[in-house]
């Protein structure tokens, strides 16, 4: 009992601080659920799951916020939901899916741990076959891992400098929601079990994405709690890369 407490406080907690940035959380969720043993083939949809309801609530706070542009939304999107669909499809190797997991897992810690970006540069035109091939290859890594792709997507666009902050953790937020319902639908096309406790984890992540959404579209900037969710994420990592 004692640890479900512990996982569902820090559950909340990750649901928080990702929707703060624009982000579902999958990534942060797949995580937690490592580090509590959580079996591989639940791992997945679970994190899909409630990458949806996050995700959505995150986009709704950017969105109203003004903060949405679809001209840098779109290309991404086409490429990626079919992709992602494919992606669900794939059935990985226990073994394989916890190197791959560890390894994107560290773009998170890149993002939280406060490694700036120059983010109000945005010069740069945004190019139509990039677009394209940047959302093909995280849509497929989605489906395949059970992340929506926001954190493999927002530090690119922060890079290539096409948008702000506010600006990719609008289109992240979107990006993530139809990836996660494309990746859901390809793996409810080979079978998925599906748990009673996901009801509990779907209300108390829906709960902190809601407040961080909320305060991340306007002006928060928990600095040590980014920084200690990325160390945390970095443990995950290196426990899933080398365990």
């Amino acid at each position: 009992m004692h640890t479900e407490i512990i996982f569902y406080i820090l559950l909340f907690m990750v649901a928080f601080l990702y929707s703060s940035v624009g982000h579902g959380g999958a990534s942060g969720y797949l995580a937690l659920m490592a580090f509590f043993s959580f079996a591989p083939e639940m791992m997945r949809p679970t994190a899909l799951i409630l990458n949806l309801f996050v995700s959505l609530t995150a986009f709704i706070q950017y969105y109203r916020n003004g903060h949405f542009r679809w001209k840098l939304f779109w290309p991404f999107a086409i490429a990626s939901i079919p992709a992602a669909f494919v992606g669900g499809l794939i059935i990985m190797d226990a073994a394989w899916y916890k190197k791959i997991l560890g390894m994107l897992l560290l773009f998170p810690v890149v993002r939280l741990g406060g490694i700036k970006f120059n983010s109000e540069n945005t010069d740069k035109e945004q190019t139509l076959f990039a677009s394209l091939l940047i959302g093909a290859i995280i849509g497929l890594f989605s489906g395949m891992i059970g992340i929506g792709g926001g954190i493999i997507l927002s530090p690119a666009i922060l890079l290539l400098h096409w948008a702000n902050m506010k600006q990719t953790a609008a289109v992240s937020a979107l990006f993530i929601f139809v990836n996660s319902l494309a990746g859901l639908a390809g793996i409810f096309t080979t079978g998925f079990e599906y748990k009673p406790e996901i009801v509990w984890m779907i209300v108390i992540a829906f709960s902190g994405g809601l407040a961080g959404s909320y305060l991340g579209a306007k002006k928060l900037n928990h600095l040590f709690l980014k920084r200690l969710l990325a160390v945390v994420l970095l443990m995950a990592s290196v426990k899933l890369l080398f365990a």
